[in-house]
């Protein structure tokens, strides 16, 4: 078991990745140390702290596991050793992790290739203990997830509007397909809190903001591993947002819950808060994750099964250097029950033909309708049309329907690469326009929840989305049509589903 104090001083050093360096001979620990052990007394107050979150690593020896212990058993078989950093100063235990292990695998061929950090769950643990997560898993750093550093950049321009400063995406290398439709699903390692942090780490890199900006982070999720602890904690731990404070880090987080606009949602919340003249959040992250939920094919409600996916998408909001300006937004909520789960329940429940109408079209139609009434637009002045996508026909027939055009809508729907990735499915639609958007391109994105409500937004992009370009190694588009992606079957699908 996991007591909850043991857990929390581990994940507190381990979730971060840290050293420290002597400022007197050079040396660097793989610990928080007060002193240097060549330099004794002299050193204290001297050992400056060093980040390897960021940074690349080197396997210099691995291993595969073929027995783990009870608390591994869960992965099968895995590979471990260690990771050097700054030309073997720091050596560090790793586990070599998104790695299915296939027949003849030799693990000494991946010896001498470079890796990055990744924030993944450590081990299994009972239902009623704390998850153990830790950054000592390791992805290599030129395959599916290449490797990006963290520059941090002073912002330079004002704008008078708020709006987007940075994003970041995050989907798993493992696919599972369905005819036309491929679904991402998470390793055995990871869950929606993993791919928050993923992609939030990605919207910090792409804006080259400074973390310790944030004032504000919101995670909206439907498959928050726990029915009572935030997952926005947890990113804002991992990921130092806000200024740091002994242990603890200054910043307001919270979680939000309404289906799959739960992220979405809190576009205006952050574009208000960083807009009120007398507060002092500059800046705020917003991020909607989700591991898909769905019963398997041959229960009741197993359908929704074709269409769950996994990731999520991060968005940095302020009003300096921003790429995209949130112009206008309107909302329409009602009691309609399409979707739902009842507490203590594994899966969702739906409510069939009513997810159509009168569900996702009454609220997405409303709210596209309002926004461009309020706006005094039509669908000829947008560049691009981004609705949600809970599978691959609703946002096609609504967006014919409001009069958009294929190259206004397509871009957007990732959902046939990605499935329905609830809380993320509109964000990512939007982190797929933006990769391609010229400035001066007006966006409408219609967000959906079911319970049910839309949010829809005008964003129009600005001459900075094109010199912040250049700093992105990774897109939407990337990662969607990666030559690593690597394609599992049924049974395969549902272990990984299931996690740690």
């Amino acid at each position: 078991m996991s007591s909850e104090p043991i857990e929390r001083r581990v994940s507190y050093l381990g979730d971060r990745l840290r050293a420290t360096r002597c400022q007197i001979c050079g040396k660097e620990y793989f610990e928080i140390r007060d002193y240097c052990g060549n330099c004794g007394r002299e050193s204290y107050g001297k050992m400056d702290n060093i980040d390897l979150l960021y940074e690349k690593g080197k396997i210099d020896f691995c291993t595969l596991v073929d027995e783990p212990t009870n608390k591994f058993r869960k992965l099968g078989q895995f590979i471990y050793g260690i990771v050097s950093f700054h030309d073997g100063k720091i050596r560090v235990p790793a586990r070599i992790t998104d790695q299915i292990i296939k027949d003849n695998f030799n693990p000494s061929s991946l010896e001498g290739r470079e890796v990055t950090p990744r924030f993944r769950r450590r081990y299994s643990v009972g239902k009623s203990d704390v998850i153990p997560t830790i950054s000592l898993a390791f992805t290599l750093a030129d395959e599916y997830y290449p490797y990006q550093k963290y520059k941090i950049i002073q912002p330079t321009k004002d704008y008078d509007l708020p709006g987007i400063v940075g994003y970041g995406f995050y989907s798993s290398r493992f696919r599972i397909k369905d005819g036309d439709i491929e679904r991402a699903l998470p390793f055995i390692d990871e869950d929606s809190v993993t791919a928050a942090v993923e992609a939030g780490k990605l919207s910090l890199i792409y804006s080259g903001l400074d973390s310790h900006l944030i004032g504000k982070i919101y995670v909206g999720s439907e498959s928050n591993p726990y029915a009572v602890k935030p997952i926005a904690a947890k990113v804002a731990q991992v990921l130092q947002l806000g200024e740091r404070d002994d242990d603890l880090q200054a910043i307001d987080a919270i979680d939000t819950e309404f289906a799959c606009k739960a992220a979405s949602s809190m576009f205006k919340d952050a574009c208000a808060i960083v807009n009120y003249p007398k507060s002092d959040i500059n800046y705020a992250m917003v991020i909607g994750a989700d591991n898909s939920q769905a019963a398997p094919r041959e229960c009741p409600g197993g359908e929704l099964d074709a269409f769950v996916g996994y990731g999520g998408a991060a968005y940095i909001f302020g009003k300096k250097d921003v790429i995209a300006q949130i112009e206008g937004w309107y909302s329409c909520t009602s009691d309609t029950p399409d979707f739902w789960r009842r507490d203590g329940e594994p899966y969702p429940m739906h409510g069939g033909r009513f997810t159509g109408d009168p569900a996702y079209n009454k609220h997405v139609r409303k709210a596209a309708t309002k926004m461009m009434e309020k706006c005094n637009m039509t669908a000829n002045d947008f560049a691009y049309f981004i609705p949600h996508q809970p599978n691959p026909n609703f946002p096609v027939r609504i967006a014919k329907e409001l009069g958009f055009k294929e190259e206004q809508f397509m871009p957007s729907l990732q959902m046939p690469k990605f499935g329905n990735t609830y809380s993320g499915a509109s964000l990512i639609g939007l982190a797929a326009v933006l990769d391609i958007a010229k400035p001066d391109d007006y966006i409408l994105m219609v967000s959906y929840g079911s319970g049910a409500g839309s949010d829809a937004y005008v964003l129009r992009t600005t001459n900075q989305i094109l010199d912040k370009r250049k700093r992105q190694k990774i897109t939407v588009k990337s990662i969607a049509e990666n030559p690593y992606i690597e394609f599992v079957d049924y049974s395969t699908y549902r272990r990984l589903k299931l996690g740690m």
